[in-house]
């Protein structure tokens, strides 16, 4: 009987797409079935998935089975928060080093802040457990934890931190975490150069600054460069190209107003502060970022996608250099997409919300 459900539920998925309005070039494929929020997940092998469970479960999904991993840290399911991203080492195959950031409970006050671990797993155990990082002050509030992680090419660690929902003290203020993306070498210690090992009372791992709620980032790979999207409030979301030391201008300049609709700032731009790329009036709320590179989608190659938790579908970005020249909304209607990847063999997954993690099938 599951068996006869699971498909009649791909199936009524499958109608949804049709009844979008949506062509045959639009397909996928649902991997893994019954996800309540997947934030994130990473490929271990083709048909082997680590995914993450905001309310706090790691998943290891294989050959179509899904086993819970024991002995993650304590972590706080607060709003937005909760277990947020995973990422491997470069050389996790000879090092098997695992990377996660979550909320937690960081100076022994209520509330939470976001942290960053790295483990190994043994069998179905999390073993190794290295805490790099854990972001402070706690806040009671339940938004803007950020939180994506990402390699660079010389195995330095990115990681972003939303502004806690303090947006009048943590972004601007480089003493304090929060709206920041930060850097650290992959044990977790700092690296020499960033820019602000110098300042006595900065924040030494913050990489950048003036961000509000970053939860895409990736590397481009035609310029090498630091790409990120982030949150505005009602509208103002943005992309980013990040540079050391820089200011993003969050929350002194924004495209966005406030939810009830009033100013909170006269200024969409300032001297001395970054310009985005681009941004969205309307906000899309955008979760998850990836560049395609494989030739299975020669109409994608090069281009950026995004998920949109608002208004539930993968934003296509056209990219000319370091401009966004076209968009296109794809799969209007399957969910809030709240992550995305390449597989092994260069296939786009999505994590979409009450749904699961599906394959876009190329045209």
């Amino acid at each position: 009987m599951k068996k006869i459900l699971s498909n009649l539920s791909i199936f009524l998925l499958t109608v949804q797409v049709f009844s979008n309005g949506l062509t045959l070039k639009e397909n996928y494929e649902l991997i893994v079935s019954d996800l309540n929020n997947p934030w994130s997940f990473v490929f271990l092998s083709e048909k082997s998935i680590l995914i993450t469970e905001k309310e706090g479960k790691l998943i290891h999904f294989k050959n179509g089975i899904k086993t819970t991993i024991n002995g993650l840290p304590e972590i706080v399911d607060l709003g937005q928060g909760g277990l947020l991203d995973i990422e491997l080492h470069p050389n996790y195959k000879d090092n098997g080093w695992i990377y996660i950031t979550y909320a937690s409970s960081n100076d022994d006050k209520n509330g939470a802040n976001t942290s960053l671990m790295r483990f190994k797993i043994s069998g179905n155990t999390i073993t190794n457990k290295e805490l790099l990082y854990s972001a402070t002050p706690n806040s009671k509030k339940g938004q803007h934890f950020g939180s994506r992680i990402i390699f660079d090419d010389n195995n330095d660690l990115y990681f972003s931190i939303g502004d806690r929902g303090n947006r009048n003290v943590n972004p601007q203020n480089i003493k304090r975490d929060g709206g920041k993306i930060y850097r650290l070498y992959d044990d977790g210690s700092i690296p020499i150069n960033n820019p602000f090992v110098k300042d006595r009372y900065a924040k030494k791992a913050i990489y950048s600054y003036g961000h509000r709620n970053p939860q895409g980032i990736a590397i481009n790979p035609l310029s090498n460069e630091i790409w990120i999207h982030e949150h505005g409030p009602r509208g103002g979301d943005e992309i980013n190209i990040i540079s050391p030391g820089k200011n993003y201008g969050w929350p002194l300049a924004s495209y966005g107003v406030n939810y009830i609709g009033t100013k909170f700032t006269d200024n969409t731009t300032l001297k001395g502060m970054e310009d985005p790329i681009h941004y969205w009036v309307p906000s899309i709320a955008p979760s998850g970022m990836v560049f395609v590179t494989s030739d299975l989608y020669p109409k994608l190659k090069n281009n950026l996608l995004i998920g949109s938790l608002k208004f539930e579908y993968l934003h296509l970005c056209v990219i000319d250099g370091n401009s966004v020249t076209k968009e296109e909304k794809l799969f209007e209607g399957i969910g809030r997409v709240r992550s995305l990847e390449i597989g092994p063999k260069g296939y786009v997954y999505a994590g979409v919300e009450n749904l699961g993690i599906i394959k876009i099938l190329p045209n």
